[in-house]
């Protein structure tokens, strides 16, 4: 009898449902204790690293390959960049924030609005040494050297990078004046001394701000506070105020003009001294001429009195004086209206009439 009831009971459906169910749930069991087991136990790729941690304390790191590690909460397993990988962050803090955006396009729109609050005013502009203003925008290329540090910082890391380039930021443009950080007068850039001096300063921006970075990690490190990165490569991309850009365009429209009124000026007065070199040469020309023509009729003129006193002087010709007075006499008389002799040694006065008066000569 017992052994026909045994029969009866392992023949019963609802045990061998619970069977069946035992066998599912010991295998999923099974299972579920092996995927646990093998949780940890993952590829990691060549641009990664893998940083264990055993209770709390960072135990290890592996490279690319497979990683085994025993499964959560015994070992914990953080994934960071390999120490080839570089990574790239915006620096926030640099940019103008949306508020301010929005603030100075309603005071811009609206022409009776209020002025915008130093807050605003001031955010994303830095001050440069000669009281210029300056935007900034600055990428930030850096690679992981301490997996300890960066994973104990853990999200730290980005905004204590963001206060640290930020602080060498301030610091360099305090340093410098405008010109030296961007072109902000081309003029200057003509000039031999000023123009050179500047766009070295300019080259050097982002390796003084990549230098002024790292210092500053370097100081965290051995204050036993390091980030466990690196920075490898800042790029900068520098930018005025519209308000200032409109101002120095104008500037620049008017130094423009002033140096095309110039040229036009000195192009004219060019013009003018030709004219004026042209005239003076063509009068001294003419005054040169009519002054030889002049001296020459001059000469020809006195040659023969020259002859006739040097030769009354020295006593070469006696008759010379009197056959010359008899040569140009006739040609005086028959020019006068009339003519009166007088005899010096008489009273008597002749008086004979003249070509003219006579109707004939003398």
């Amino acid at each position: 009898m017992s052994g026909e009831v045994e029969d009866k009971l392992s023949d019963s459906p609802w045990l061998q449902a619970g069977r069946i169910a035992f066998i599912a749930l010991y295998v999923c069991t099974a299972l579920a204790a092996l995927r646990w087991l093998s949780s940890n136990v993952r590829e990691v790729s060549p641009e990664n690293r893998a940083v264990v941690i055993r209770a709390g304390a960072l135990t290890r790191v592996a490279t690319s390959g497979l990683l085994w590690a025993w499964p959560q909460p015994i070992d914990q397993v953080r994934m960071i960049p390999a120490a080839e990988t570089v990574l790239e962050h915006r620096v926030q803090s640099l940019i103008r924030s949306q508020q301010a955006i929005q603030a100075d396009a309603m005071s811009y729109d609206d022409d009776e609005g209020g002025p915008v609050s130093d807050e605003l005013a001031g955010s994303g502009y830095l001050l440069t040494g000669d009281s210029g203003i300056v935007q900034l925008d600055v990428r930030v290329y850096y690679k992981v050297t301490d997996p300890f540090a960066y994973v104990l910082q853990d999200e730290l890391v980005l905004p204590a990078l963001e206060r640290l380039v930020s602080r060498s930021a301030v610091a360099i443009c305090a340093g410098r004046d405008l010109d030296t950080i961007l072109v902000a007068r081309p003029e200057l850039i003509g000039q031999a001394n000023a123009g050179n001096d500047g766009a070295e300063q300019r080259e050097r921006l982002r390796s003084d701000l990549l230098r002024g970075v790292n210092q500053q990690l370097i100081a965290l490190q051995l204050s036993g506070m390091g980030l466990g990165i690196e920075a490898t490569r800042i790029d900068v991309q520098s930018a005025l105020p519209r308000d200032t850009i409109n101002a120095f365009n104008a500037v620049l429209t008017a130094s423009q003009q002033a140096e095309q009124g110039i040229a036009d000026a000195r192009t004219e007065a060019a013009r003018i001294l030709q004219i004026a070199t042209q005239a003076s040469d063509r009068s001294l020309q003419v005054a040169s001429a009519l002054a030889s023509e002049r001296l020459s009729k001059a000469q020809t003129d006195t040659a023969t009195v020259l002859h006739l006193a040097d030769s009354v002087k020295k006593g070469t010709e006696p008759g010379l004086l009197m056959r010359v007075y008899r040569e140009r006499m006739p040609g005086i008389l028959a020019k006068a209206g009339s003519i009166t002799t007088v005899n010096p040694g008489e009273d008597a006065q002749v008086i004979v009439p003249g070509a003219a008066a006579s109707g004939g000569t003398p």
